[in-house]
């Protein structure tokens, strides 16, 4: 995803130019303050499993973090650096229920269909003992993707037309943010934390933490 450290399937080429360089010491930052998080929230141990639900072709495993790490994702990534990879939808992880210490999921969500959601959040909680899941937070006044203000605030049919002028490849149709409650619906056994910039929140965290 445009601004993100670690885009997984879900997106395409973000397309290089001024807002894309001006992005990019953000997104370093972005990425050291989520690992910091994740570190808090967490809490991953050297000898701990988690498996990396969207992972792209590198992932979690960028953020040089503690952690037995599997990468999952819908596309073939055969130079996926971590433990191990396996090729999945994340709506359907063939996996068994609390295999993983953690499962984390980077920018994720927001590319599934609504209805695919509840599934997926499901899928992730069943797989997992503890949880880290990110999204953009719907109510920042920049789209994350796209690095266009309040384009996705405005009537579909407009944002749709606009859509071009920003950095993304992703189609405009193929993102829909959330809001935090929306993520307290799919999640509701989970915390909700928030990734601010000065007084706005970024991105939402739905986590559940060790016991």
């Amino acid at each position: 995803m445009a601004g993100n450290a670690d885009p997984g399937v879900y997106s395409t080429a973000v397309r290089p130019g001024l807002r894309t360089r001006l992005a990019d010491p953000l997104a370093r930052r972005a990425r050291r303050r989520r690992r910091a998080l994740y570190l808090e929230l967490a809490r991953p141990q050297p000898q701990e499993t988690v498996a990396d639900i969207g992972c792209g072709s590198m992932g979690l495993i960028t953020l040089d973090v503690p952690g037995q790490i599997t990468g999952v994702d819908r596309a073939a990534r055969p130079g996926y650096a971590g433990e191990g990879f396996v090729q999945a939808e994340a709506q359907q992880l063939p996996f068994g229920d609390d295999d993983f210490d953690i499962v984390y999921s980077n920018s994720l969500i927001e590319h599934l269909p609504p209805a695919d959601r509840p599934r997926a959040a499901a899928e992730m909680a069943r797989v997992g003992r503890r949880l880290f899941v990110q999204t953009p937070n719907r109510w920042f006044p920049i789209e994350p993707h796209a690095l266009l203000p309040l384009v996705h605030w405005l009537p579909r049919a407009l944002g749709r037309r606009l859509w071009p002028l920003g950095v993304t490849g992703d189609s405009f149709d193929e993102i829909r943010l959330l809001t935090a409650g929306e993520l307290r619906g799919l999640f509701p056994g989970a915390r909700i934390a928030r990734e601010r910039v000065g007084p706005l929140t970024k991105s939402l965290i739905a986590y559940i933490p060790p016991e």
